[in-house]
């Protein structure tokens, strides 16, 4: 576990990133370990309740999403900021060695700075890092987020609320197609301050013939009481 009260980049410095490049490569998630602490969390939850800060709202339901809401940010709190900066860095070499196996040339900018450019470049200048808040049954069915033609393959999310003490149920779940194979699903057990990175839509796998893609959705299932904070964190802006 990293310490929660040194800065975030120490925190995301001093994580073990080859065990989470390895288990990213063989399973499309790798849980971080503990990036906020309990303060930090009940900080970052708390921001749901205000009007300002946000640019969109969006009530699940209405979209078929399944249950629950989510705000998306306007301008990014420090902390958010701090978590996307330090965290892509890190991940963009993972993301460069998927393009490898795939036989594709895209290689991304080394710093956040330079892929938020070709971002706002290509008309995709929303911020996408947001709060969702869960409820008694709800749940997120199984998505990705995709908001235009410039995707980074891997995402973030943290949790905010602690298991069994702010809510039960709730996991976060991920589903994975290969090409003439059933699904298989994986299930990351998380507690507060908690992160989880995950492929955003897809994934390199090693085949028999070759290397494919598989296609990767994720969500939640249903919370059973209480309510579930999470910060999301998109690298990807939108359009």
């Amino acid at each position: 576990m990293t310490g929660c009260g040194m800065d975030i980049e120490t925190r995301i410095a001093g994580l073990d990133w080859p065990r989470i490049t390895a288990e990213l490569d063989g399973f499309g998630a790798a849980p971080l370990g503990c990036l906020l602490s309990p303060a930090e969390c009940t900080k970052l939850a708390g921001l749901y309740q205000r009007e300002e800060g946000f640019r969109s709202r969006v009530i699940m339901a209405r979209h078929g999403f399944g249950r629950g809401e989510y705000k998306y940010f306007a301008a990014l709190p420090p902390l958010v900021a701090g978590l996307r900066a330090a965290l892509y860095p890190r991940l963009a070499p993972v993301a460069d060695g998927w393009n490898q196996w795939l036989g594709e040339a895209r290689r991304f900018p080394p710093e956040l700075a330079g892929f938020t450019a070709e971002c706002h470049a290509a008309g995709q200048a929303k911020p996408t890092p947001l709060l969702l808040r869960y409820g008694p049954g709800d749940y997120n069915c199984l998505h990705q987020d995709l908001y235009g033609p410039l995707v980074f393959p891997l995402q973030v999310a943290i949790l905010l609320s602690e298991p069994g003490r702010d809510f039960s149920g709730g996991e976060f779940v991920l589903t994975e197609q290969r090409p003439r194979m059933q699904s298989r699903a994986e299930v990351v057990p998380l507690r507060q301050g908690e992160a989880v990175a995950f492929a955003v839509h897809h994934r390199p796998v090693q085949g028999s013939r070759g290397t494919y893609r598989v296609m990767l959705r994720h969500g939640v299932s249903r919370i059973r009481d209480g309510e579930r904070f999470t910060l999301g964190v998109i690298f990807h802006d939108a359009a």
